[in-house]
């Protein structure tokens, strides 16, 4: 799949890769974008109405395509939002505050990483008319967070929640019952029909349901024992970019603002 590609999410359930997304009726912008090398979606939400948008989990090497994209739509970008400090590919937050004076990094602050903001279980960020709410949704790192718009409509679920999948926990303080218990007490606990959008996927599925995922999710419909086992032996290489990645993903990718 080519990096940049834009997808069309239509309706609840899963889709194949597509090329456009659409607006909604109440004037939320959404696009969905892939980075090829670590199979990450980055997330451009916007409110049609007032301008004001967020990227989240930006990936360096795609900052040109999503800044081009910003200013393509006419959007003021406020926040440059990552849902964890990542392993497998460095962060645009650090550039993209540099490109658009209008932005500021994000991250969890129980990620240890440096940001402009640090975000807590209960804040709220919001662009235009638009809200999303954090959940903190620890146990693939202590940083994890899931980000769910404020009708309970969809959920950016990072690596917590992956479709029919989840993130891995041999690394970076991961634990798999709290992640289990993440997955159940943050998520599940969502509307069924809400949307999960998650941080990657590498069968080219773009979004699932939380019903999908609790009726359908080979791990998670496992009893928490169970899964903790599945979990402590999947015995997977350690993803390629994790020595350059965290020390980069620590600062948030800042670069030094220009003097």
């Amino acid at each position: 799949m080519a990096p940049g590609l834009l997808r069309l999410l239509r309706a609840p359930g899963l889709r194949r890769p597509g090329r456009r997304l659409s607006t909604r009726g109440d004037g939320l912008l959404l696009r969905q974008l892939f980075e090829a090398k670590s199979c990450t979606y980055t997330y451009l939400l916007g409110d049609r109405a007032s301008g004001e948008a967020l990227l989240i989990d930006p990936v360096l090497e795609m900052v040109s395509r999503d800044a081009h994209l910003v200013r393509e739509l006419g959007l003021t970008l406020l926040y440059a939002v990552n849902t964890h400090c990542h392993a497998d590919h460095i962060t645009g937050s650090g550039l993209l505050r540099n490109m658009f004076p209008s932005c500021r990094s994000v991250i969890s602050r129980l990620s240890g990483a440096k940001a402009d903001l640090l975000l807590e279980e209960g804040d709220v960020l919001t662009f235009g008319r638009f809200t999303l709410e954090t959940r903190a949704s620890p146990g693939h790192t202590d940083g994890c967070m899931t980000f769910v718009l404020s009708d309970h409509s969809m959920a950016f679920t990072g690596d917590a929640l992956l479709i029919r999948g989840c993130g891995r926990t041999d690394f970076q303080q991961g634990c798999p019952k709290t992640l289990y218990q993440s997955v159940y007490e943050k998520i599940f606990t969502l509307p069924g029909n809400c949307l999960i959008y998650p941080a990657h996927d590498y069968k080219g599925l773009t979004v699932s349901t939380v019903e999908e995922e609790r009726t359908l999710n080979p791990r998670l419909m496992l009893s928490c024992e169970d899964f903790v086992k599945v979990m402590n032996n999947l015995n997977m290489p350690k993803p390629k970019q994790i020595d350059v990645a965290v020390p980069a993903n620590l600062r948030c990718g800042i670069q030094d603002s220009p003097s």
